[in-house]
């Protein structure tokens, strides 16, 4: 069996940059053991499977060792595969079904607009491997979405500086971290925050810019800002910018897409009933 498959770099508008994804369509689903498989064979933050439905498609993400229930960047990456490579919509609008819920991709020009629910925090507890993982260094503020803590720090260096011990990290019973603080535009235009997310928890120590993450930090921030729409940017080594808006039940984050690589796969295993 032959497949198509497209890696693209998510939330930047320059090659090497943001958060590379595979995207493979699909006509039926495989296997659930051969797309795990592939996305191991491809080794990136996530790999997106979709087949068309009745009323747009179904999408499903894979790390290199786990499902997820939402990732960000590859349904941007999908959603552009879908309106300017596999060209099978010719609406600005398109919407994935998914283990989420219904997902909405929107493009004005080269910008993608996800619409994704919002994710809210609560204060929590600090798990006692935060702080040693973080080699000593104390967050402001220790809160907790649906699947993520929520780290707040002063201010962007701390963020920029922070050298995680992974395998702490791994221990804390979460999808993920995500640290966030105050963006302060040191060596770029100034954003609203900035932020970086570790998953060990998810074979992924460190992603480079996460869709997902942003729908509990859109509330955050908009909040504690007392404004509805911002900028972001996550600050890991490849790094992302992302424009935000918060709309209470749901958050739009907005992106860019760059194209790497166009291929085939060939596997030999049949579909899945």
């Amino acid at each position: 069996m032959t497949l198509r498959l497209y890696q693209l770099d998510a939330f930047t508008d320059q090659l090497f940059g943001g958060n590379p994804a595979a995207v493979c369509p699909l006509t039926e689903w495989l296997p659930d053991e051969t797309m795990q498989a592939i996305a191991r064979e491809n080794n990136l933050a996530e790999t997106a499977f979709y087949v068309p439905t009745e009323n747009g498609y179904h999408i499903r993400w894979f790390t290199p060792t786990v499902e997820v229930d939402l990732c960000g960047h590859a349904t941007l990456a999908t959603a552009y595969v879908v309106f300017f490579l596999e060209k099978t919509t010719e609406d600005d609008k398109v919407d994935f079904d998914s283990r989420s819920g219904i997902l909405h991709v929107c493009r004005e020009g080269d910008w993608l607009i996800l619409n994704f629910p919002s994710d809210p925090t609560h204060i929590a507890i600090q798990p006692p491997a935060i702080e040693t993982s973080l080699n000593g260094t104390k967050p402001v503020e220790v809160l907790k979405g649906g699947t993520d803590y929520l780290l707040v720090f002063q201010n962007e260096q701390q963020i920029v500086d922070l050298d995680p011990d992974f395998r702490e990290l791994a221990t804390i019973p979460a999808r993920g971290v995500i640290v966030t603080a105050p963006g302060n535009g040191s060596d770029k235009e100034p954003v609203d925050f900035v932020s970086r997310f570790f998953a060990p928890q998810s074979g992924i120590d460190e992603d480079p810019v996460t869709g997902s993450a942003h729908t509990t930090l859109i509330p955050y921030w908009a909040e504690r800002l007392g404004k509805t729409v911002l900028t972001a940017r996550q600050v890991s080594k490849r790094g992302g910018y992302i424009r935000c808006k918060h709309l209470g039940e749901r958050v739009e984050i907005s992106g860019q897409v760059k194209l790497y690589l166009t291929g085939e796969i060939q596997i030999d295993v049949p579909s899945a009933d």
